[in-house]
């Protein structure tokens, strides 16, 4: 994940601006793979490590040849990539790949394209580059379902909304980011999950409504958003309103380095068992976690990731927007487990997803979902797709 290429020269721009516009075709008319060549082994020589950079561009980027795509994939790939045009086109990438403008002739393409076209769109339109060795790394998140309640209960314990105090400002040490001003007037680190349970945000009225379980809130928070089921048989659906600008510290993490969990063990569903076999440490534990996530209630579609619009199951990944242009696809191969194999969309980011190659992959809700995710941790190859033509640009920036 952390190995450093530069990219190869490509075409002139003209001519990249051409293949950027023209109708694209269906995938039937793509080239033939190309038939490897056999080479004798060689003995592996380790490689030292190479720094990564603090975008795509620092870190290299290597182009790749395109991949045949299957229709499924193609078109729900289409479908999210159609959704988060409008922000592509309008916010800052982070990465330095590519610029606002560069995406216009393929947002307005797919506009208006028959999903029959979809995987000859991504086989043609885009270049389809690794950033550093490309070696990626993949969890899984889902839309969870708690029981809650809409007013206050013995044991419920509250979702917040973000609180107005929660603000960016510079601190004494000259650091920007989110935090408070005190009774002097000083910018100071906002409340930990410990003073908030604790009590903090008491009295505010920022209560939006009432989880029956501790433990669910909290995983409800690691994964952003999801449903509240009332007693009354209603449902709310909440989203990601903000965070409290401390560190995501993962829980299982610390399990698994403590020899609480075995290597390997530490999936969702073992963690909440440690936490309810062991109520004590497990609400120590989870204050260990010093994040905070609040909400705010959807009543649109949803539920929404980073880009505001609505995230699609099996079709939209969370990733680091300093190595991704958010709104971009991208292509996992090469994993062990197939699952994540295919096309899917930055579409989302997350607290733990640092880094280049670093992904959530999101698969909806239900049952299945929450297995599948909960489960997931895979190793593969991620090439992330750009519009064609701005590789070659990227690749020469200094």
């Amino acid at each position: 994940m952390n190995l450093v290429t530069r990219a190869i020269a490509l075409a002139s721009f003209a001519l990249v601006a051409a293949c950027a516009t023209r109708p694209a075709l269906p995938v039937e008319n793509a080239p033939p793979p190309v038939k490897p060549v056999p080479v004798l082994p060689v003995p592996v020589v380790p490689s030292p490590p190479i720094p990564v950079g603090r975008n795509a561009v620092e870190t290299g980027i290597r182009i790749e040849a395109p991949q045949v795509l299957g229709q499924d994939e193609a078109a729900r790939a289409l479908t999210a990539f159609r959704g988060s045009c409008a922000a592509v086109m309008s916010r800052k990438d982070t990465s330095g790949l590519t610029q606002n403008a560069d995406w216009q002739a393929l947002c307005a393409q797919a506009a208006t394209m028959d999903a029959s076209y979809a995987p000859g769109f991504f086989y043609y339109g885009f270049d389809w580059v690794k950033v550093g060795g490309g070696r990626a790394f993949a969890t899984g998140y889902y839309e969870p379902e708690i029981e809650g309640s809409r007013t206050p209960q013995p044991g419920y314990v509250p979702l917040y909304r973000l609180p107005p105090d929660l603000i960016r400002c510079t601190k004494a040490d000259g650091t920007t980011g989110r935090g408070r001003i005190d009774a002097t007037g000083t910018c100071v680190l906002y409340f930990t999950r410990a003073g908030i349970e604790d009590g903090a945000l008491n009295g505010k009225g920022l209560e939006l409504a009432w989880a029956k379980d501790p433990v669910d809130l909290f995983f409800l928070e690691i994964q952003g958003s999801g449903r509240i089921h009332f007693n009354d048989g209603t449902v709310m659906r909440v989203g990601y309103a903000g965070q409290n600008g401390r560190d995501y510290v993962a829980i299982g993490r610390l399990l698994r380095d403590r020899g609480v969990l075995p290597p390997g063990g530490a999936n969702m569903q073992s963690i909440k068992d440690w936490i309810r076999a062991n109520p004590d440490q497990g609400r120590e534990l989870m204050r260990e976690n010093l994040s905070y996530v609040f909400f705010k209630e959807l009543t649109g579609p949803g539920p929404l990731g980073a880009l505001n619009v609505a995230v699609t199951p099996h079709g939209t990944v969370a990733a680091d927007p300093n190595y991704v242009p958010l709104g971009a696809p991208i292509y996992i191969r090469k994993a062990d487990r197939p699952e994540i194999v295919g096309l899917w969309v930055a579409q989302d980011t997350g607290g733990a997803i640092k880094g280049p190659n670093r992904f959530d992959t999101f698969w909806g809700a239900g049952p299945e979902a929450v297995a599948t995710a909960g489960g997931m941790s895979a190793n593969g190859e991620a090439l992330i797709l750009i519009p064609k033509g701005t590789a070659a640009r990227a690749s020469t920036q200094p």
